[in-house]
């Protein structure tokens, strides 16, 4: 598999993409427009006729990376985060396709989202293809194409953007929840015990096994 460390882009060299990145494989790079050049037109462009779900970061486009897995983990997360919420009507909670304007020039799309009726004045969901739009909590389900210095990264733009609360999901090797509370400060839920709302949704509580179990009907 190709590696970012292989790009070589005018203005932009293979070293400045792994400083930023990690060594992102390839494909999860978008070569045109090139890196370093890419604006939130191109990131609407890319979804509306190229079905692509793309990042923003630094003026370059990487593809979001949701799996099979990845997805039926974050969907089992949208329905049980969604059907606590609106028991209490606190918000709303968005899908892996839910784009955000955490800051100009950064467009970032949790796997999901919720986010308070406090950050919503008018109670409704945002129109725009890319609201400026920053979330209470958001979830990453972690993939082997992430890298390290990537979801670093992104700790660091949800924190200083105002989000309360991170879970980053790990179904491999190991089944756990990191919940961060800042870049630096997290605990990490393992299955066999409980994953809760923190202060962001008192009362949520979600025992991991439950999570990370096999659906009924499976040989498992």
């Amino acid at each position: 598999m190709s590696y970012a460390t292989q790009i070589t882009a005018d203005g932009w060299t293979a070293v400045d993409l792994v400083e930023r990145f990690g060594a992102i494989p390839l494909h999860r790079i978008v070569q045109n427009p090139e890196p370093g050049s890419a604006t939130e037109h191109d990131v609407i462009e890319l979804n509306e006729h190229e079905n692509r779900l793309c990042e923003l970061v630094d003026g370059t486009l990487m593809e979001k990376t949701v799996g099979a897995y990845e997805s039926y983990l974050s969907g089992i997360l949208v329905h049980l985060l969604w059907a606590f919420v609106e028991k209490s009507s606190l918000g709303i909670v968005l899908p892996a396709d839910g784009m955000m304007r955490l800051a100009p020039g950064l467009v970032r799309i949790p796997d999901l989202s919720f986010i308070s009726w406090q950050r919503l004045p008018e109670r409704r969901p945002p129109r725009e293809p890319i609201p400026d739009l920053v979330p209470d909590l958001a979830v990453e389900v972690i993939s082997k194409y992430n890298t390290r210095q990537e979801m670093d990264r992104k700790l660091q733009d949800y924190f200083t953007a105002g989000v309360q609360l991170v879970w980053y999901v790990y179904h491999t090797p190991r089944r756990e929840v990191w919940a961060y509370v800042s870049p630096t400060e997290y605990s990490v839920v393992r299955e066999g015990e409980t994953l809760d709302g923190g202060a962001v949704l008192p009362g949520f509580r979600l025992p991991l096994a439950d999570l990370f179990a096999e659906p009924a009907g499976s040989n498992e």
